[in-house]
C-alpha cells in the first residue's frame, strides 16, 4: 500500500521542464506584412465611399484580424523570472531564459513567476521550549523559487505556503531545544545560534521541497523569555553567573595556596607542621576569596 501511494504521488506531482518556444522576433515581420496587406486590400477595395471589390475588402479584414490575433501571443521574459505555460489544461513547460517570445494566444495560458531571492521576516512567536518555559522567538528566512511548476501547480498559494511552513519549522525548532542550559554543555537556542540557524534551515527546507522552493539561509532575529517569566529567569541567570564566578575564584585560590605551600617547603623558608599549614591555607583562602579587601594583622611578638 505504501509503495502504491508513493507511486501515485510521484505521478501526480509535476516537474519543471523547458517549454518549446518561438522567438517573437521572427513573427514580428509576419505581423507587419499581414497588417500591410490588410491595409492595402481595404484601401483598394473602395472607390470613394463605395466597396467595388468585396473579396479584396474581406481578405483585408481577415488578414488584419489574424495580425491582431498574433499580437496577443507576444510576451517578454525578464531576468530572474519564469513563464509557466499550459496548453489546453496540460502543462507544457516553463521558459526561464530572458527574451522575447511568442505562443499561440488563447489556447496557451501563461503564469508569470519571479525567481528572485526573497526575505521572509517572521512575526515573534510565543512558544514553549524543550523545558516548557514560554519564550518569544523570531527568524528571517531567505528563499527563492527553483521549480516553477511545483510552485504553481503543487500548492495553492506558494507565498502563503512558504510563510506558514517557515512558522511551523520555527515552532518545531523552539520546542525541540531549550532556551538555555546551565548545568551541561548540551545545545541550546541562546548558546548555539549558528547551529540553530542551520537546523532551522534544514527543517524549513524539508517542508518546502514540495513547493519547489530553496531555503538559502535562516537566522534567528529575536529570542527572549516571555514577559511573565523574564524577571525570574533573569535572577536565575544572575545566580548562575555568580556561582560560576565563585567556582573560578575558589579554583584559582586553591592553586595559589598550593603553590605558596610548595614554594615554602621547597626553598625551606619556614618549616610548618600540618596544623600551621591548615591555618595558613585558611588565612590565604579568606584573603583571596573574600569580596572585600583583607586587612592584615602583623604579629610583632610579645
Amino acid at each position: 500500500m505504501n509503495a502504491c501511494s508513493c507511486w501515485l504521488n510521484a505521478m501526480t506531482q509535476i516537474r519543471e521542464t523547458e517549454a518549446w518556444n518561438i522567438q517573437g522576433i521572427w513573427l514580428v515581420p509576419v505581423v507587419f506584412l499581414l497588417l500591410a496587406f490588410s491595409t492595402w486590400g481595404i484601401s483598394h477595395a473602395f472607390d470613394g465611399d463605395i466597396i467595388v471589390a468585396p473579396v479584396l475588402f474581406g481578405l483585408g479584414i481577415v488578414l488584419g484580424a489574424i495580425a491582431l490575433f498574433l499580437c496577443f501571443g507576444f510576451f517578454i521574459v525578464q531576468p530572474n523570472q519564469a513563464q509557466v505555460l499550459v496548453f489546453l489544461g496540460n502543462y507544457i513547460g516553463s521558459i526561464k531564459t530572458p527574451g522575447f517570445y511568442w505562443v499561440v494566444p488563447v489556447l496557451v495560458q501563461r503564469w508569470n513567476l519571479s525567481l528572485r531571492i526573497r526575505n521572509l521576516n517572521s512575526d515573534w512567536l510565543k512558544v514553549n521550549d524543550a523545558q516548557g518555559s514560554p519564550i518569544e522567538i523570531g527568524a528571517v528566512v531567505v528563499w527563492r523559487v527553483v521549480d516553477s511548476a511545483k510552485a504553481i501547480f503543487d500548492v495553492e498559494d506558494y507565498q502563503k505556503f512558504v510563510s506558514i511552513q517557515c512558522e511551523t519549522a520555527l515552532r518545531a525548532l523552539a520546542s525541540r531545544y531549550p532556551y538555555d542550559i546551565y548545568e551541561s554543555d548540551a545545545k541550546s537556542l541562546r548558546s548555539n545560534p549558528d547551529e540553530m540557524a542551520e537546523v532551522l534551515r534544514e527543517e524549513a527546507q524539508k517542508r518546502l521541497d514540495m513547493a519547489g522552493v530553496e531555503v538559502i539561509e535562516t537566522r534567528l532575529t529575536h529570542l527572549a523569555y516571555a514577559p511573565e517569566i523574564a524577571q525570574a529567569m533573569l535572577r536565575r541567570q544572575q545566580a548562575t553567573a555568580v556561582i560560576a564566578a565563585k567556582e573560578r575564584i575558589v579554583e584559582g585560590a586553591m592553586s595559589m595556596v598550593e603553590m605558596a605551600l610548595n614554594r615554602l617547603s621547597e626553598h625551606q623558608v619556614v618549616s610548618l607542621d600540618e596544623e600551621r599549614k591548615a591555618a595558613m591555607a585558611n588565612n590565604l583562602l579568606v584573603a583571596l576569596v573574600s569580596e572585600s579587601s583583607a586587612q592584615p594583622i602583623i604579629n610583632t611578638g610579645q
